[in-house]
């Protein structure tokens, strides 16, 4: 009982400071929206991974043949053979496959009979740079296979294929729906691990950390009472960047709000967990805000799948990577807001976040244990 009004009062506390600073206030509130136009207008991305899953229906040396010319480009990579409509469409909401070639049963008849065959493409484009990429090397690869029937058979050339690609999740390819949510983790990244970070620090430098050291506050709950008046912070700000993607740019969440908020909170948590980390490493707050930027808001741009594909990045920098917890909110993001997906499809990032909640959250308390003794 004791325990809860003593991070009642320092709540408090803290929620009356974020009032006072005008500053504070404008960073965590006013500027992820501004962020969010200014991002989602400006930003344009080109990515170039494609992975592409099989269900050959034919299963003839022709439809392999067929296949194959896919996989002798650079441009694609082998990820799994479907075998039914449920293996695809979970393949598609998991991310797993960015798109899935189709080949119907008696493919390699139709073209001996010198008759159109016709192969569906199912290319996801949640992320929709990558999916414009995808049907324009599909294509390419496509004719590529019809000018070499043509020329076996020694017949003028023409095309023997009707290929049908169909995107999902953002039929209309607007890059501005897959930027979206790389804005929200961008966005809250820097609220939540900057804002933590210089409100430690704050103390430290103001001179009423002895004061804190002295009182009967245990880490566990300096660090309750810090933390939890910045994550309504940023759920409030969470909200405004929502409200805010739908009515400038009509993107909406197709999956559970319920979901995309206890996500959010896991996220949130994670990222205040590294603030506290970094505050009871420096002692002032332009060296914290420094390392918070350095350490998250340019890696959260650049190494997790925002910007450029994670798979296209050298095997060091996918490590660095998977240290990451905004790469793995970004991925969850994605699959509520786009693509309408269910905790059966991002249960194993959900779980990470939480390893990163006890990593951060349980060194910082160490840390700022260790430095009051």
């Amino acid at each position: 009982m004791q325990s809860l009004v003593r991070i009642r009062a320092i709540i408090k506390k803290e929620f009356r400071q974020i009032s006072r600073d005008i500053g504070t206030l404008g960073t965590l509130v006013i500027l992820p929206l501004v962020l969010l136009i200014l991002f989602g207008y400006a930003i344009s991305l080109d990515v170039k991974e494609i992975r592409l899953a099989v269900w050959d229906l034919d299963r003839t040396d022709l439809s392999r043949e067929y296949v194959r010319g896919f996989f002798n480009s650079s441009y694609f990579t082998f990820q799994s053979v479907i075998n039914s409509s449920q293996d695809r469409d979970q393949a598609l909401a998991e991310g797993k496959a960015l798109a899935v070639l189709t080949i119907p049963p008696g493919f390699a008849r139709t073209i001996e009979r010198s008759e159109t065959a016709s192969v569906q493409f199912l290319v996801d484009a949640s992320n929709s740079t990558t999916a414009s990429t995808a049907i324009g090397y599909i294509a390419g690869a496509d004719q590529a296979f019809s000018r070499s029937l043509a020329s076996d058979s020694g017949r003028t050339l023409v095309t023997s294929i009707d290929l049908r690609p169909r995107v999902v999740f953002n039929q209309e390819l607007r890059s501005v729906n897959s930027l979206i949510p790389g804005l929200i983790v961008l966005i809250l990244t820097l609220a939540a691990v900057v804002s933590t970070a210089l409100t430690l620090v704050r103390e430290k430098e103001h001179g009423t950390r002895e004061q804190l050291s002295v009182s009967p506050i245990t880490p566990l709950e300096l660090v309750a009472g810090k933390t939890l008046p910045y994550l309504v912070v940023a759920l409030v700000s969470t909200t405004l960047i929502l409200l805010a993607s739908w009515l400038f740019f009509g993107v909406a969440v197709k999956g559970s709000l319920v979901l995309l908020y206890l996500t959010t909170i896991l996220f949130l948590f994670a990222s205040l967990g590294i603030g506290i980390l970094i505050s009871s490493i420096v002692s002032t707050q332009q060296a914290a805000f420094t390392i918070s930027a350095i350490l998250t808001v340019l890696p959260t741009f650049i190494l997790t799948g925002f910007v450029f594909p994670i798979r296209n990045m050298p095997a060091i920098i996918q490590v660095v990577s998977a240290l990451l917890p905004a790469r793995y909110y970004l991925a969850i993001l994605r699959a509520i807001i786009l693509k309408g997906a269910g905790i059966s499809s991002i249960y194993r990032d959900v779980l990470i976040l939480f390893t990163f909640i006890v990593l951060t959250l349980g060194l910082g308390t160490f840390r700022i244990s260790r430095t009051r003794c």
